[in-house]
C-alpha cells in the first residue's frame, strides 16, 4: 500500500481544505447503514431473551438509581440512572429488546457519525461504507450496544467532537465549537472519562498547526459550555466528598480489575474491535501521519497516542480506548480509498475488503451479542477456539461474566423470598435483607415486591448512601458474607438456604444467612458498612 508524503510547507498545514461534496448521499448511506445495526442489536436482544439470557446485573442497579435520581452516584455520572428511568418509565425491563433500546440507537448514531467522519476526511462512498462495516462487526460495540448503559453513548459524545473539529479543519464555521460544547458536557455527565478524550484531543491540536482553531471566541464558548453542564455533577461530588475519587483509588489499590501491561493492553484493543480491524487501524495511523491528504487531520492520529499514553499507565480497562476508534476506522478507510480506488483494476478490493469484514464479523457475533442458547454458545467458542477477554480477575463459570451476570437472579431472589416467608409475622416485619453487593440488592429491589419482600440494604457503592432504611439489625436475612464476618456482629448466624446457578457467576453461588441479636444498632454499624471498590 502506498501512502503519499507531504513535502508541503507550515503554512499548507494551516491553511483549511475544502469542504468535500456528496453530504446528502453520505447521510442516506450512514442512514441506511445505522438502521442495519439498529436492526442487529434488536434482534440479538429478542434471541437473547428468547434464549434465557436475562437482564445484565449492571442493567438492575441502573434501575435502581433511576429510582433514586440524583446529581451523582458513587461509581457513575447522573445520565444512565436517568435513561434507565426513561426506558423503565416507557417500556418496562420485562421486554429487553424494548428497554435496551436508547442503546441500540445511540449504537445506530455511532455507525452514522463513523460515515460521515469517514466524509468529512475526504471518504467516497466505498470508503464510507468500509468504515461503518468495521465499526458494524467491531465486538466491543455490539456488545456495549446490546445493554442498557453509559458505554453505548459515550463514542456518540466523542465523535460527534471529533466531527466537529474535523469540519472547522476543512473550513467550516468556528460556531462548530457550540456542538463541542454541547457534547463535551453531555458527555462528562455521561461518563467522566469523557475528560481523557477532551484532553488528548487538546494535545493533539496544540501540537499541530490546527491550533489554530482554538483561537476564536467560539472555543471559550465551548469550554464556559463543557464547565456549566456538568457543573451539578461537580457540586454533587463536592458535597459527598468526591466519593468517586474514593472509590477509583479502592479499585486501583485492589486485585479486582486485570491490569495488563502496554503489549497486552494493545493486543487486547485488536481482539475487541476484531482481528481483522488491524489491517484498517494502521493503515489509517500511517495515513494520518503521513499523507499530503490528511496534513490537517494529523492531530486525531496525536489524540490517540495521546490517549494510549493516558490509559496505558492507568491500567484501563481495554474498552475505555474504545470510544476513538470510529474516526481511526474512518482514516483507515480513507488509505485504502487512497491506494486502491484510483485504479479500476484494483477499485474492487474496497468491495472485497467490506465482504470479508462482514463474513468474519457474522462468525465473532456470538461472541459479543448473546444469540445462541448457553451451552451452544460454550460449544461454539470451544469448537472455534475463542475465548473472552476477561476485565476483572474474578473467577468465571462456563460463561464470560458479561453473559454469566445475566444469570441467576429471579432463582436468588425466589430463594430469599422462602426463607423471607417462613419467618414468623413478627420478625418479618424487622427483618431486613442485607447484599453483599449491588447486583444481588438490585436483584431484590427489582424482582421482589413479586413476592412480597422489602427493599434490599447494601453498603455497597451507591446502596451506602441509601443507608439501613430505618431496621435495626436484630433480625438480617443476609446472602454473598461470609459466615466467619457475621459471627462478629450476630451471636447467631444460622444458614437457612443457598443460592445456585450454574451459569451465573460462581460468587453468586453462596449460601443465606439468618442472624439474630445484632450487638449494636444497624445504624451505628452503617459506616462500617461501606464497600466502594
Amino acid at each position: 500500500m502506498q501512502i503519499q508524503t507531504s513535502s508541503s510547507g507550515h503554512s499548507q498545514d494551516c491553511a483549511p481544505a475544502p469542504l468535500p461534496g456528496g453530504l446528502q448521499q453520505a447521510l442516506q448511506l450512514g442512514l441506511l447503514l445505522a438502521v442495519v445495526k439498529l436492526t442487529v442489536e434488536f434482534t440479538g436482544n429478542l434471541f437473547a431473551q428468547h434464549f434465557g439470557y436475562g437482564i445484565f446485573r449492571d442493567e438492575m442497579y441502573y434501575i435502581v438509581c433511576g429510582r433514586h435520581l440524583a446529581w451523582g452516584y458513587v461509581d457513575q455520572a447522573p445520565m444512565v440512572a436517568l435513561q434507565a428511568r426513561i426506558s423503565e418509565t416507557l417500556f418496562g425491563f420485562h421486554d429487553l429488546a424494548l428497554f435496551r433500546l436508547f442503546a441500540a440507537i445511540a449504537g445506530a448514531a455511532k455507525i452514522l457519525l463513523t460515515g460521515l467522519l469517514a466524509w468529512s476526511l475526504g471518504g467516497k462512498r466505498m470508503a464510507q461504507v468500509l468504515a461503518m462495516i468495521a465499526a458494524l462487526i467491531a465486538p466491543v460495540y455490539l456488545g456495549i450496544d446490546s445493554y442498557l448503559s453509559m458505554n453505548a453513548f459515550e463514542p456518540v459524545f466523542w465523535m460527534g467532537s471529533m466531527l466537529a473539529v474535523v469540519l472547522m479543519a476543512r473550513g467550516a464555521s468556528p460556531r462548530w465549537w457550540i456542538l463541542f460544547g454541547v457534547l463535551g458536557g453531555l458527555g462528562l455527565l455521561n461518563k467522566p472519562s469523557m475528560t481523557f478524550f477532551l484532553v488528548a484531543l487538546l494535545v493533539g491540536l496544540l501540537l499541530t498547526p490546527q491550533r489554530r482553531l482554538l483561537w476564536s471566541r467560539w472555543t471559550l464558548l465551548a469550554v464556559a459550555l463543557i464547565v456549566l453542564l456538568p457543573s451539578p455533577y461537580l457540586l454533587w461530588q463536592i458535597h459527598h466528598h468526591w466519593p468517586t475519587l474514593e472509590w477509583l483509588q479502592n479499585v486501583n489499590h485492589s486485585h479486582k480489575n486485570v491490569k495488563l501491561g502496554p503489549v497486552a493492553f494493545l493486543g487486547q484493543q485488536i481482539l475487541t474491535l476484531h482481528p481483522f480491524s488491524i489491517f484498517l487501524l494502521l493503515p489509517g495511523l500511517l495515513w494520518l501521519f503521513l499523507s499530503k491528504q490528511a496534513r490537517v487531520f494529523r492531530w486525531i492520529g496525536l489524540s490517540y497516542l495521546v490517549l494510549l499514553a493516558i490509559m496505558i499507565p492507568l491500567y484501563a480497562k481495554d474498552y475505555y480506548v474504545a470510544p476513538i476508534y470510529p474516526g481511526l476506522f474512518a482514516a483507515g478507510a480513507l488509505a485504502w480509498q487512497t491506494a486502491f480506488s484510483a485504479s479500476r483494476k484494483t477499485a474492487w478490493l474496497l468491495a472485497a475488503w467490506c465482504v470479508v469484514l462482514i463474513i468474519f464479523g457474522a462468525i465473532t457475533l456470538p461472541m459479543a451479542i448473546p444469540v445462541l442458547p448457553p451451552y451452544t454458545w460454550i460449544r461454539y467458542t470451544t469448537d472455534m477456539h475463542m475465548k473472552s477477554g476477561k476485565t476483572e480477575n474474578a473467577a468465571t463459570g462456563p460463561l464470560p461474566q458479561f453473559y454469566a451476570d445475566r444469570f441467576g437472579w429471579h432463582g436468588m431472589v425466589a430463594e430469599l423470598a422462602h426463607v423471607y416467608n417462613t419467618l414468623s409475622p413478627s420478625d418479618r416485619a424487622n427483618a431486613g435483607i442485607f447484599c453483599n453487593n449491588y447486583g444481588e440488592a438490585s436483584a431484590i429491589d427489582i424482582y421482589g415486591p413479586k413476592y412480597g419482600l422489602p427493599q434490599a440494604i447494601s453498603g455497597h457503592q451507591n446502596y451506602f448512601y441509601w443507608g439501613p432504611r430505618g431496621y435495626s439489625g436484630q433480625t438480617l436475612i443476609v446472602v454473598g458474607e461470609s459466615k466467619n464476618k457475621l459471627q462478629k456482629y450476630f451471636p447467631s448466624v444460622v444458614e437457612v438456604g443457598r443460592t445456585y446457578n450454574p451459569l451465573a457467576m460462581p460468587y453468586e453461588n453462596r449460601p443465606i444467612y439468618l442472624c439474630r441479636g445484632g450487638k449494636m444498632p444497624l445504624s451505628q454499624y452503617w459506616p462500617h458498612a461501606k464497600n466502594w471498590y
